[in-house]
């Protein structure tokens, strides 16, 4: 049997992807999709597929009332998620969130409503395997290295800094980390106010916002007389797809709250 799928934020650029990606996998369908804007538009030709008789719709409530719904993924902003999440999970719904921005209390609050309704929410700072995989390198590296920086790039249009892929970067490095990171200048002079970029867990993060660039991450480690530095480039949102697919197989499986790709690969 199919796994019935809304996508919201279906007219965004991640959420156009999404809907290309569920039309296109085996055992998924594509049931609803919601945004703000588009209303009433067929998500196939939205998205530069053929028609798949699936139209826009403004109301979440709506079109999860139908009850024919098994799994929701959401791309859309903060604010819009939490009130997403909210809905799916008193509707029962598994939600896959791609969404990043949300705050440690945000995490908190979803975590009550999935306790409440008994309802499991999957949550990724990023969906790119690649990008798993340098985060896990990552967190090896800093029992060795625990001196790092974090340097993420993307597109002028994200609102959040630093990116989800960073901090959780800088998570992961904190939680690994054996021994402490070399002490700071006696006296650090910055000339410009952050120059030295966001600290987060005592790892320095910088981020870079430009026309050009879908999403990018080198994080660099400093040795004694070596360096080590692990890099991870999107060119294309398609690169996010196969994980949502993922996701979206494997959301109604999963108990609580779950963060993170590494948690369910």
């Amino acid at each position: 049997m199919s796994i019935r799928v809304a996508v919201v934020g279906a007219s965004g650029r991640m959420g156009r992807e999404v809907v290309k990606a569920v039309l296109g996998a085996d055992g998924i369908e594509l049931v609803a999709t919601v945004d703000v804007v588009n209303i009433g538009e067929e998500a196939g030709s939205l998205s530069g597929l053929a028609a798949c008789g699936v139209f826009v719709e403004e109301s979440l409530e709506t079109a999860l009332a139908r009850g024919n719904v098994d799994a929701l993924v959401d791309f859309t902003i903060p604010t819009s998620a939490m009130a997403n999440i909210e809905t799916s999970v008193r509707h029962k719904v598994p939600a896959v969130v791609g969404t990043t921005g949300l705050t440690p209390a945000d995490v908190e609050t979803i975590r009550g409503w999935s306790a409440e309704f008994g309802t499991p929410v999957f949550i990724a700072p990023n969906f790119a395997i690649g990008a798993v995989l340098m985060m896990q390198f990552s967190q090896q590296a800093a029992k060795y290295l625990p001196n790092v920086e974090i340097i993420e790039i993307h597109h002028e249009r994200k609102l959040d800094s630093p990116s989800g892929t960073a901090l959780r970067t800088a998570e992961l490095i904190r939680d690994s980390r054996e021994s402490s990171p070399l002490p700071s200048p006696a006296n650090p002079i910055e000339k410009v106010a952050g120059a030295r970029g966001a600290e987060f867990g005592e790892v320095h993060i910088h981020s870079v916002r430009l026309p050009g660039h879908v999403a990018h991450q080198q994080v660099i480690f400093g040795g004694t007389g070596e360096t080590l530095t692990i890099r991870h480039d999107s060119f294309d949102r398609v690169s996010f797809m196969p994980g949502v697919i993922v996701a979206v197989r494997k959301v109604r499986d999963l108990t609580g709250v779950v963060i993170g790709m590494e948690n369910i690969l």
